[in-house]
């Protein structure tokens, strides 16, 4: 594992960045809208089982395309752990970790409520804290684009601005009138749909950046 993420160049890491968001930011939006909604059903496990039973397919259909959510997101851990390890080695570590157990906690909770070992409600207990890990990766990772140099700062911003909005939108909604709260949603889809596209057209440019700003610090 080690020699595979050694061989991954900075340029590599950047267009998997950048893939792997925006494939999994299609799925999510397909699953989340239009397969997940079909079982919701709070606090009613029998409704649930029943749903299961007569949609097996449906469901097969929506763990697969979460559990492939999931794989993208593992490659996006990976991914910021090589982009980010030029500026701080101990913040790259633990953006990678955190998206890494946000990605654990969301397969142990798809596959628990596939299999009917939780209902719905337990099921977004577990989503929460699985969102608690996520909303700390994206922290992690804005504040170290922010210090890089070799990323543009405003894509810091824009994730640190993401982390306070998902903050809201996970833990705090009551607080936040609707329409707000929607006016914040979006800086959780531009901040990292915005470092993504970035990444993916320009990240062949970041080893050009980084030897400009070794060089810039020894004059």
């Amino acid at each position: 594992m080690k020699n595979l993420i050694a061989d991954i160049s900075l340029n590599q890491a950047a267009r998997i960045i950048g893939i792997a968001f925006i494939l999994s930011f299609i799925l999510a939006v397909i699953v989340g809208n239009f397969i997940l909604p079909n079982f919701i059903n709070p606090g009613d496990t029998e409704a649930l089982a029943n749903d299961i039973e007569d949609n097996e397919q449906l469901l097969s259909t929506a763990v697969v395309g979460y559990l492939l959510i999931l794989a993208f997101d593992t490659a996006i851990a990976l991914g910021f752990f090589i982009l980010l390890k030029p500026t701080n080695r101990i913040l790259a570590f633990l953006s990678g970790n955190l998206r890494l157990l946000y990605v654990a906690t969301m397969v142990i909770s798809v596959l628990a409520l596939a299999f009917q070992f939780i209902d719905v409600s337990s099921y977004g207990t577990i989503k929460l804290i699985g969102y608690l890990f996520f909303t700390c990766h994206i922290f992690v990772t804005g504040y170290t684009v922010y210090i890089s140099g070799y990323i543009p700062r405003i894509f810091g911003v824009l994730l640190i601005l993401a982390f306070f909005s998902y903050i809201l939108a996970f833990y705090l909604s009551f607080l936040v009138p609707e329409a707000l709260l929607l006016i914040f949603m979006l800086f959780m889809i531009i901040g990292e749909l915005s470092l993504s596209l970035w990444l993916l057209f320009k990240g062949n440019k970041i080893p050009e950046l980084i030897s400009k700003k070794i060089t810039k610090s020894k004059v």
